[in-house]
């Protein structure tokens, strides 16, 4: 009984079952509109994301996040600068990296790829120890002329662990008595991976040596730097803040080879947030329809109110607290719902029927801050719409409407 008056008689009107039974079906519409707006949203926000996040770790913990060339400078250069750069707090790992254009053969097929030669795999970026599916990783660094194919490479060249393939390199060559020949040699499949990425038809790996000796580099060759960051999306801040740290090296980054599709990501989460934003937005003109009937039905009353001293100002706080009752309530059942349909999307769709191929599941990851940002929206939206009405509630003169009571 202490609460204010305009809240009391808000929320009166808000829950009464009686009254015009068209302003009560558009106002269920309204909260009903809300949260099936926000119960898309929240999924596709959700899916989206762990879309984004899956091809963050499938493909950018596979390539260089930056790598630094090693152009005419030393080995102890290159070591300085490694010294360096992982002092930056932005930096996970850096570690030693060469890699050139390949072309693998074997009696199947051929197929281009840009081998990766790696020095030593205590850092997080490779993460491709975690995706070998057959063949053990160790024997690529630690056996001369070892490779790590994709299981689509696997398939398509009809090679296993174990099989040798042959590795071309167009751009290292020596001579024979035909000619110049590209560099070529003998290697065996020591390990086999899958990332469920495009990053498999691209990426094959072997040791850093191996590929030193058949790109024909000399020994007091540097090999480059391959930098990896805590979190690949906030180079623009660890490119600027060394600065210092890069100047007279060249370098470049994960943008150079991967920005385009994870910009079309970025891209694709933002329209489809702002074509289901206008569920919402349909929903919360209802609010502004069933308020505009309810300020004409109830005028009788908003006068009768005012004579018994309510000021124009609590009368416009009534409306208020009516129209706002209905988005929160609507905006708490999409947020409840929208997340319990993200957590449990793939069951359903499989008690559905609609299985992906292969068996593959939506990846789903929940960014708090989005979900609150989109609920926070939902019930301003529904505060604006409350506006009008409200306003209009509160010019009602009860001189004119009571005259012929």
């Amino acid at each position: 009984m202490f609460q204010p008056v305009s809240l009391f008689i808000g929320l009166r009107y808000s829950r009464s079952s009686k009254g015009n039974a068209f302003i009560s079906f558009i106002s269920f519409f309204s909260i009903a509109g809300i949260a099936i707006g926000l119960i898309a949203l929240f999924t596709v926000s959700s899916v989206m994301n762990g879309f984004e996040n899956s091809l963050k770790t499938n493909m950018l913990g596979l390539i260089p996040h930056v790598e630094v060339q090693s152009d005419a400078h030393t080995n102890s250069q290159m070591d300085t600068l490694k010294a360096d750069l992982e002092q930056s707090p932005y930096v996970d790992h850096v570690s030693l990296y060469r890699h050139g254009e390949a072309i693998l053969q074997t009696n199947k097929d051929l197929h281009g790829v840009l081998l990766q030669g790696l020095y030593d795999d205590n850092g997080s970026l490779y993460k491709i120890a975690d995706k070998i599916v057959q063949g053990d990783w160790k024997i690529v660094l630690t056996k001369n002329y070892s490779i790590a194919i994709s299981r689509y490479l696997s398939r398509k060249l009809g090679v296993g662990v174990g099989d040798k393939l042959r590795v071309i390199m167009p751009n290292a060559s020596t001579y024979t008595p035909l000619g110049r020949m590209p560099s070529q040699r003998l290697f065996k499949v020591a390990a086999i991976y899958e990332t469920g990425s495009e990053i498999d038809m691209a990426l094959a790996f072997t040791s850093g040596p191996s590929l030193q000796r058949i790109l024909k580099l000399d020994k007091n060759t540097a090999p480059n730097l391959s930098v990896s960051l805590h979190e690949p999306f906030a180079l623009n801040e660890f490119i600027e803040s060394s600065q210092g740290v890069f100047k007279g090296h060249n370098y470049s980054d994960w943008r150079s080879s991967q920005g385009t599709l994870f910009a079309a990501v970025a891209m694709e989460k933002r329209i489809m947030s702002m074509l289901l934003a206008l569920i919402v937005l349909v929903a919360v003109f209802n609010i502004v329809s069933a308020l505009t009937m309810m300020v004409s039905e109830k005028q009788g009353e908003v006068a009768i109110l005012q004579t018994l001293g309510l000021t124009p100002s609590q009368v416009q706080k009534v409306f208020m607290v009516q129209g706002l009752y209905n988005g929160v309530i609507g905006t708490a059942i999409g947020a409840f719902l929208g997340v319990i349909l993200s957590l449990y999307i793939n069951e359903l769709l499989a008690l559905v029927g609609l299985n992906l191929l292969a068996g593959i599941e939506l990846p789903v990851k929940f960014d708090i801050l989005s979900l609150v940002i989109i609920a926070s929206a939902s019930i301003a939206m529904s505060f604006l719409a409350t506006l009008y009405p409200a306003r209009k509630a509160a010019k009602v003169k009860p001189a004119e409407v009571l005259r012929y009571e």
